[in-house]
């Protein structure tokens, strides 16, 4: 039985290596659209909207949507991105030694802990973190598409709404050795 089911498939490893290798698949036959409506097109685009211009410093904080929520990001990223490892605008204000000089969002204690190895790296930005706007996203200024009646609950701890604890809440029940 072994033997056949090997025939088989060295069978159709052969087929398909004396298949015509100059065949190709169109590019309109790809995919399960076969043509665009234009009306449907325009119909289904995204509405107009609007990035703040305002310089970083200058801008109001947002609320978070719920507790321990990427903040988002307030303020014009002009000049800020790309964001590479080896060049981030964004912790020249962020880092917490210097945000409560500048009056910004302090970057968390769960960014500054490698949670691969669990070792806290005082004070320096996890190499996992690097890239701010993998989670942070600027707010765009725009009509909500749909009703939304959602209500965050910032009840557990204070300053909820602004702040993230969750390094506490991640190491709640956990014990350290």
């Amino acid at each position: 039985m072994k033997k056949m089911v090997l025939g088989l498939a060295l069978a159709c490893c052969a087929a398909l290596f004396a298949a015509d290798k100059t065949a190709s698949i169109d590019a309109d036959s790809l995919g399960f659209i076969k043509s665009v409506d234009e009306s449907a097109q325009n119909k289904n685009s995204l509405p107009d909207f609007k990035y703040s211009e305002d310089a970083p410093g200058a801008a109001s904080k947002i609320e978070r949507s719920f507790e321990n929520a990427p903040p988002l990001i307030p303020h014009s990223l002009e000049g800020l991105v790309p964001i590479t490892k080896d060049n981030n605008m964004c912790i020249t204000c962020h880092m917490p030694d210097v945000a409560k000089d500048v009056g910004s969002t302090p970057i968390p204690k769960s960014h500054l802990v490698d949670f691969r190895t669990g070792a806290d790296l005082n004070g320096t930005l996890a190499e996992q973190r690097f890239n701010c706007t993998q989670c942070h996203v600027p707010q765009a200024q725009t009509n909500p598409l749909v009703k939304n009646n959602f209500k965050a609950d910032f009840s557990r701890f204070s300053d909820a709404n602004s702040t993230s604890n969750l390094i506490d809440t991640l190491n709640q029940g956990a014990e350290v050795e």
